[in-house]
């Protein structure tokens, strides 16, 4: 903490600092007058450890973490949205890579983050703990000593009163209970007041601490998983059942709270243009414990459950599907998600059959159309609105080997067509290729409850039925607490750092012959002060009767840094005529 310094204070440390030339140097260098020490590894060491725990660096790596921060928000990150880093280094192939080794696809992981962050966190530590010290030692001191003069004070008042000398000490000591922290001496009575600003700035920068602490803390104890639940379906809380898992170091995934969730329905609202109003999913929770409840997650109203927060991320449609194998058999039955691809829900999705009973496995993509219009040219098929007023599926088959015995993961939104082949058919007559008898892909056409026949004796598939589902975010941080905490008193440190007035006043009692008491005050802020007189002169009222009708004076400052002069007996809050010397 920098003290506030008198002018008796100013001139002590002028005297000392000329007489102070030519000496050594605390490190045992010699000084060369005009030149400098010399510094052996202590003495440099000692150097930048005072560097870096000063406060313009700790501003200065506080803005070059927010910079390193840039990154995260301007190339897609891998723990977030793998897809997109993948799309990334199709769409700039040269580029990516070195993004890649830079660590800008992962930078809150990356080592030079790390490094900044530490770096940061060191030098809030290691500037905030000394003054922390000081500030004790000041809080437990008493006020600082009264000058011997107050001439060379801009704010000063004095005054006679007709009360003894006794009675004015307790009048003023009575005046600055509760707003000074005040002590009587010999030389007079000294008071301070504005610690709180001072400790402001200690809880700000401890809470700065607190706050890094909790984000370290976070990206080590906490998880993140996110998972599609179709409408009927249920959710474990378990990792198998998360889509993608991403576990912080510290984390055991044995120690995941054993709660489930039905998506009972989901619901969406839009206007007539196609714009969002509303979503919300139903869900019926279970508790560890066996206790169930009904919840509802809407965009930006998270549901907390087992400590974690579940966030409506996306919806969409997942047309349930009946597949039969040229047998007869049911080698598919369940629903399919369709990822939406604009705002009007266009979706695409992809059916994979591997378990026939005769013949080749199959495979079927192609998009899911809500409200299904066709195109006036005759080139295929849109949607025109967001809701299933006319659900169509328009699907192309193939068949072959989907590769899933290989034992290799595949991404279940893609047909990995390598080892397949896509079946064709006759063009009927009227069509491209219809004149010379020409074949055309297959494509299949289906609504709710149609049941289409596959060419080649290859089976039927049938629209059962047009679910939703919802894409949830689950994320679990046990630290949230202490960041909102520490981010509550980071902001209340600051405001009192900023508002709260740090003042010094001295008072000096003289007894007069005719047995009143000469009055003489003197008051010191750090900055400027306009409230600094008005306090002066509101404790100095207090003294007691004025012994002389004619006013005394008091002695501010403008902002030319002239002295003027006010009557004392103004009340607080008026200011009277300056008068020019």
């Amino acid at each position: 903490m920098s003290a506030l310094k008198t002018a008796a204070d100013i001139d002590a440390t002028n005297l000392s600092s000329k007489a102070g030339q030519g000496q050594q140097a605390p490190g045992g260098g010699a000084h060369v007058p005009g030149g400098g020490a010399k510094l052996g590894l202590a003495g440099w060491l000692r150097w930048m450890w005072r560097q870096l725990t000063s406060m313009r660096v700790a501003i200065l790596l506080l803005l070059l973490l927010a910079v390193a921060s840039l990154p995260g928000s301007l190339f897609p990150q891998e723990p977030q949205a793998p897809e997109r880093v993948d799309e990334y280094f199709t769409t700039y192939p040269r580029l990516a890579p070195w993004l890649e080794r830079l660590g800008f696809f992962d930078v809150f992981n990356s080592p030079w983050f790390a490094a900044v962050y530490l770096l940061l966190f060191t030098s809030l530590i290691g500037c905030i703990v000394p003054r922390v010290r000081v500030h004790w030692r000041a809080l437990r001191a008493q006020p600082p000593r009264v000058p011997r003069s107050f001439q060379r004070f801009p704010v000063r008042e004095e005054r006679t009163v007709t009360e003894s000398r006794p009675a004015v000490e307790a009048s003023i000591m009575a005046a600055l209970k509760g707003r000074y922290r005040a002590a009587v001496t010999a030389e007079g009575i000294t008071a301070e007041r504005g610690y709180l600003r001072e400790s402001g700035n200690i809880v700000f920068h401890l809470s700065l601490i607190g706050i890094l602490l909790s984000l370290a803390a976070g990206q080590l104890y906490s998880y993140r998983g996110q998972f599609i639940v179709v409408e009927g379906e249920s959710f474990a809380n378990s990792v198998v059942d998360y889509d993608t898992f991403d576990p912080g170091t510290f984390f055991d995934p044995d120690l995941l709270e054993p709660f489930t969730f039905t998506l009972e329905k989901f619901e969406s609202e839009f206007t007539v243009d196609a714009q969002a109003r509303d979503f919300a999913a139903t869900v019926g929770v279970t508790e560890p414990d066996g206790t169930t409840r009904r919840e509802v997650i809407k965009v930006n109203d998270p549901i907390n459950t087992g400590g974690a927060n579940v966030y409506l991320m996306g919806n969409g449609f997942a047309p349930k599907i009946t597949v039969r194998d040229g047998a007869g058999e049911v080698a598919f039955a369940g629903a399919v998600p369709f990822l939406p691809q604009d705002a009007l829900y266009t979706s695409k999705g992809v059916i994979k059959v591997p378990d026939v009973s005769v013949g080749e496995q199959l495979g079927l993509t192609g998009a899911f159309l809500p409200t299904a219009m066709m195109a006036e040219d005759g080139s295929g098929a849109y949607s025109a609105h967001p809701q299933p007023d006319a659900p169509l599926m328009v699907l192309t088959l193939w068949a072959g080997d989907l590769g899933l015995d290989e034992g290799v993961p595949q991404n279940v939104y893609v047909l990995d067509t390598d080892d397949m082949r896509q079946v064709y058919e006759e063009a009927p007559d009227g069509s491209p290729g219809s004149a010379d008898g020409g074949q055309q892909p297959v494509t299949l056409f289906l609504g709710p409850g149609d049941t289409v026949e596959l060419p080649e004796g290859l089976g039927t598939v049938t629209f059962e039925s047009l679910p939703r589902f919802v894409g949830l975010d689950l994320r679990y941080d046990p630290t949230l607490p202490y960041l909102l905490g520490s981010s509550v008193a980071a902001m209340l440190g600051l405001f009192a750092s900023l508002f709260v007035p740090r003042r010094r006043l001295w008072v000096k009692l003289a007894d007069t012959p005719d047995g009143g008491t000469s009055v003489s005050g003197a008051a010191l802020a750090r900055g400027d002060d306009p409230g600094l007189a008005r306090d002066l002169a509101r404790v100095l009222k207090n003294a007691g009767t004025p012994a002389d009708p004619a006013p005394s004076t008091a002695r501010t400052q403008d902002r030319a840094g002239s002295a003027t002069e006010q009557n004392a007996t103004t009340p607080a809050g008026h200011h009277p005529a300056r008068k020019g010397h």
